[in-house]
């Protein structure tokens, strides 16, 4: 007689395929993600990928089970921090991580406080990116519990950032915009406000920073 428990246990179960969204409005960057990590995990992994961030949040809504989001700050329809804020608020349960050129370490600080699981820096080593996805999509909780030199690059205390912690939530959303490289009219559009009023935050930063125009500003955090 065959023993068909003994078949049974013979055969092991596929293993559940991770699923990562790559939020990046160029193409070429989406290509050489996903080639640099095919073989990021023993299990396979599921891409999906959109170029903005509301087709994102619509692929999220359909796909509940996606593991990480991998969220550019820079794309067509938003600027900045303002994506991962737009994102999470939609979908708080995601585990969003921001992929970036960018490595200012205000931007950092603040993505972080407003509670992605990652900040992955797009100029990072490519064995290093492959580490931080890894952690990522295996939840990897060596690297969750190192905190800022794993799932996040290091970032020193500096007295700024103490001064930059007393600011209002406008004024750091403005500063953000500002060190993302945007002008006064960009920031205007992007959150709905007059030119005007534009002006009169970025004043207000310069005075609160202590720094005598906005090059200076943005020297002091890059």
């Amino acid at each position: 007689m065959i023993d068909a428990s003994a078949g049974h246990a013979s055969v092991r179960a596929a293993p559940r395929a991770r699923t990562m969204l790559l939020v990046d409005d160029h193409e070429l960057v989406r290509y050489g993600t996903k080639a640099l990590c095919a073989e990021l995990v023993e299990e396979p992994v599921e891409w999906l990928e959109t170029g903005s961030l509301a087709e994102a949040l619509e692929i999220y809504r359909a796909r509940p089970d996606i593991d990480v989001v991998l969220l550019d700050l820079n794309l067509a329809d938003c600027k900045g921090l303002q994506g991962l804020r737009r994102f999470l608020a939609a979908h708080p349960e995601a585990k969003v991580a921001v992929f970036s050129a960018t490595q200012d370490e205000f931007v950092i600080r603040q993505a972080r406080a407003l509670g992605a699981a990652g900040y992955v820096p797009k100029g990072s080593a490519s064995v290093e990116v492959q580490k931080m996805l890894r952690a990522l999509l295996l939840g990897d909780s060596a690297a969750e519990g190192r905190g800022a030199r794993g799932l996040f690059p290091a970032s020193p205390s500096h007295s700024m950032y103490d001064r930059v912690a007393e600011l209002g939530c406008r004024h750091l959303e403005i500063l953000e915009l500002v060190l993302s490289g945007c002008t006064n009219l960009e920031i205007s559009r992007s959150m709905l406000l007059s030119l005007g009023t534009v002006k009169n935050y970025v004043s207000a930063l310069l005075l609160a920073l202590d720094v005598k125009s906005r090059s200076h500003l943005v020297s002091l955090f890059h």
